[in-house]
């Protein structure tokens, strides 16, 4: 069975293999379930604007042509396969609040239906909170000396204020056309459906249950009520409703707790195996590809996202490296977190090809310079079976492979992206591992082999909080927002090392040398006119409490 489709009332140049059904009709159009079509008049899982870019503006040879055709029906197929997200519907009712002064009122009740909506009107200087999401929005207001609170689906909110911002289902007729609100509304209050785009593994996350906050940083640059901190629990709270699929959240993650699903890390990495020797073109929907008209070298493809605020330095890296080649990317604007990760990756490059992996275009005119630009980059090619690692491990593996045996110097993280190196002071460390109980990426290891304490810096994020964790003064500290291009970079550093002390009564090895010397020297003088408390320093958890049992008996 067909999963392919190609619609085009006037035909195609050329033929495509018959993994696609052609046709110029949408009549008798054979009842499949298809996965992938050019256009939305076949009715398809997705829709591809690219196929049609690319078939217009490539200047790729005719058998070429053929295969990534096909290509990129094939990689729309495996984006579908990998998708994690889910849709779920909300119920919408017709409770409309209107918030505006008087003139706007008599504007908007002249493009409406009559008693379409049940309609309630205030002005916006009465509005004191507000709470919930769409199709349970609840409106504080001021009704003389008491506050009422009104209960609606949905708000149309001429110039809304900044508290209406972070709210799914309130609509603003001064950034969109009034006809265009009215449409949405009525939409919505027949079918309101949304995605599940964020998967959140809470075991590395850097804000869940901490004593210190040392992360929120996806809950900062969330536009909306999406991501919500409760500090009193160190928990995270999702609102999928609210989430407007921006992306931003995903970059700014640095253990990789937040996956985007509709392309999470596994989607991008087998979607750059169809790259090999190929200059991916990376552009954001919004951009509307459909109507871009720039002429495109031999062995440019397309590689399609519906935002490009997710990508952070380890999917960057993954595309660059299975590409083999310079990545394009045009859009608009960046988030502050891409543009860093994009610049680590740049510095990188810049370090042992002389050249930037990754090629900004802001306009039309800037992708046609680009396009012309970009190049191969040689011996840059990497893949290997990342299935299974977390987000900095793959960005760790990966660089390693770049870097081999070859030292190339530092390069700088900078103020949204976190690298760190911890550094302890041996001589105050005890070895207590609270450091090692405090990082969940597992950057801090302890090795029961050799009473070792141990770093791999290349997965560390710099967070902090097992420099607020470490109970000794001036023993724990961090270098950050660096990164070393050489091999030790990528091993186990040790940091600390120490001997087991063994119990004077028994001979069983129960702590460090250390720590039993730290706490000796602290209750030495304490226990100074009892031997046997003062021997008790040096036992096991056992021989303490019997020692003490013998010399409470004796003192009887």
């Amino acid at each position: 069975m067909q999963e392919f489709i190609y619609y085009n009332k006037d035909g195609i140049d050329f033929p495509l293999p018959e993994t696609i059904f052609v046709t110029q009709t949408l009549t008798d159009i054979p009842h499949n379930e298809y996965i992938v079509s050019n256009a939305k008049a076949a009715n398809a899982e997705l829709i591809a604007d690219e196929i049609d870019f690319y078939i217009k503006n490539s200047q790729d040879s005719l058998a070429d042509k053929i295969k990534n055709v096909e290509k990129l029906y094939e990689i729309n197929a495996t984006k579908f396969d990998n998708a994690k997200d889910m849709f779920f519907k909300e119920e919408i009712s017709n409770s409309v609040l209107l918030v505006c002064e008087n003139e706007q009122k008599s504007e908007v009740l002249k493009a409406m239906v009559p008693d379409e909506f049940d309609l309630f009107h205030i002005t916006a200087d009465i509005i004191k909170d507000l709470e919930g999401k769409i199709g349970n929005l609840t409106v504080t207001i001021e009704d003389g000396e008491e506050d009422v609170q009104l209960n609606v689906s949905q708000i149309i909110w001429y110039n809304k204020k900044d508290i209406a911002c972070k709210f799914s289902g309130i609509f603003d007729p001064t950034e969109i056309e009034l006809n265009d609100v009215l449409a949405q509304v009525r939409i919505n209050i027949t079918n309101y459906e949304y995605r599940k785009v964020i998967a959140y593994d809470s075991s590395i996350c850097q804000y869940h249950e901490r004593r210190e906050e040392v992360c929120g940083r996806c809950e900062a640059v969330c536009p909306t009520n999406a991501i919500t901190k409760i500090d009193s629990s160190k928990h995270l709270e999702f609102s999928h409703v609210d989430c407007t699929n921006c992306g931003e959240c995903f970059s700014v993650c640095p253990s990789g707790s937040l996956e985007y699903t509709p392309q999470g890390k596994e989607s991008i990495y087998y979607t750059s195996d169809f790259y090999k020797d190929i200059h991916p073109l990376i552009i954001p929907s919004k951009m509307d590809i459909k109507n871009l008209n720039v002429s495109t070298k031999e062995k440019v493809l397309p590689f399609v996202l519906d935002t490009s605020l997710f990508l952070d330095e380890s999917s960057l890296l993954t595309i660059v490296q299975m590409s083999g080649s310079q990545v394009v990317i045009y859009n608009s604007d960046f988030s502050d977190s891409v543009t860093n990760s994009i610049q680590i990756i740049n510095d990188i490059y810049q370090a042992k090809f002389q050249k930037d992996a990754i090629l900004i275009a802001k306009d039309e005119e800037e992708l046609k310079l680009r396009l012309e630009e970009v190049s191969f980059v040689e011996n840059s090619y990497v893949n290997y079976n990342q299935q299974g690692q977390r987000k900095r491990e793959i960005f760790s593996s990966r660089l390693e492979k770049l870097v081999g045996d070859n030292d190339f110097g530092t390069v700088k993280t900078g103020e949204f992206v976190h690298y760190g190196k911890v550094k302890v002071n041996e001589a105050t460390c005890t070895l207590c591992l609270s450091c090692v109980g405090a990082c969940n990426v597992s950057a801090l290891t302890a090795n029961a082999e050799d009473n070792t304490l141990r770093l791999n810096a290349s997965i560390c994020t710099a967070c902090g909080y097992c420099e607020a964790s470490c109970p000794e003064a001036d023993c724990l500290t961090i270098e950050r927002d660096v990164i070393e291009l050489k091999p030790t970079w990528f091993k186990e550093e040790i940091l600390a090392k120490d001997t087991l002390f063994a119990c004077v009564e028994c001979g069983k090895e129960f702590a460090t040398t250390k720590a039993v010397e730290k706490i000796a020297n602290m209750m030495g003088p304490i226990f100074a006119s009892n031997p046997t408390k003062q021997r008790t320093l040096y036992c096991c958890e056992d021989c303490k409490a019997k020692l003490m049992i013998k010399q409470g008996l004796l003192d009887a």
